[in-house]
């Protein structure tokens, strides 16, 4: 790879159950990373509706092209000039009592590039935290890439995290984005390594934004989002609390990884 470095932030939230409250808190922090530099922004998993129930989301979701959340990335990305991954919108399906937890991108015109419906629905039960997503959301199917400038870049939210073969469907990655909600339970244990393991295997830049501290529905999240290099270096990091996180993507630093050590060629499954 050649080329300039990129520059890239994760935006983590402390969203809530509304979701133009949320959108006005969103807004300053996507400026802030703009105005030190960021040229693609990446919001968390739920950064426009956080509620008190898993049935919430299904009450703001929206037609697949129009709507308060797709509207808001829409306009954003374009007064920004920038590349805009909303971590997930709520997208209405045939059945009213779930929706499609999808991750959508747009360019510094505004216009939706990309569309990644979360594949791995996250389940979870631990003394009184239980989870089961599946009752809310209907599964994807299709993993997606999408082209930026710093090159092929893919979707994936949250739970994906777990599921390495999801992206080893895709080839000569620059980057991976992971907008997420981990619960501080999973976070604690899992975090760090399993996005650390992505960049290594992958041989390339992992961006995870998340929603970070203790949300109005009494559910803390882990927060923690963070820049890692292709060699599992981690770049920037914030812990909890609204923010951003910001770095660059250095073409030469991935292709200085790939020719040291050059696990992607030595691939024989």
């Amino acid at each position: 790879m050649s080329g300039a470095r990129f520059r890239v932030a994760a935006v983590q939230t402390l969203s809530g159950g509304e979701v133009e409250a949320n959108l006005a808190a969103i807004e300053p922090l996507i400026v802030d990373a703009v105005r030190q530099g960021a040229q693609l922004v990446l919001l968390p998993e739920y950064f426009g509706i956080f509620g008190a129930r898993a049935s919430d989301k299904v009450a703001v979701r929206e037609a697949d092209g129009s709507g308060v959340q797709q509207s808001f990335l829409a306009r954003v990305a374009r007064e920004q000039r920038i590349w805009l991954i909303g971590g997930t919108v709520p997208l209405a399906i045939a059945d009213p009592e779930r929706v499609r937890s999808a991750a959508l991108v747009f360019d510094p015109e505004g216009r939706r590039t990309a569309r990644y419906d979360k594949i791995h629905l996250f389940a979870f039960s631990q003394g009184d935290e239980r989870y089961d997503e599946l009752r809310t959301i209907e599964p994807g199917t299709e993993p997606v890439a999408f082209a930026a400038p710093c090159g092929r870049v893919a979707l994936s939210v949250c739970y994906d995290l777990r599921f390495p073969e999801l992206y080893r469907s895709f080839h000569d990655l620059a980057l991976i984005v992971v907008p997420s909600a981990f619960t501080a339970v999973t976070g604690a244990a899992h975090w760090h390594v399993l996005l650390r393991a992505r960049a290594i295997e992958n041989q390339c830049y992992v961006l995870a934004a998340a929603q970070g501290g203790l949300h109005d529905n009494g559910r803390r999240t882990y927060g923690h989002s963070v820049l890692i290099d292709p060699w599992g270096v981690v770049l920037a990091e914030r812990d909890e609390g609204p923010g951003v996180v910001v770095g660059d993507i250095d073409p030469e630093r991935l292709t200085q990884v790939r020719c040291d050590l050059p696990a992607l060629e030595h691939r024989r499954l």
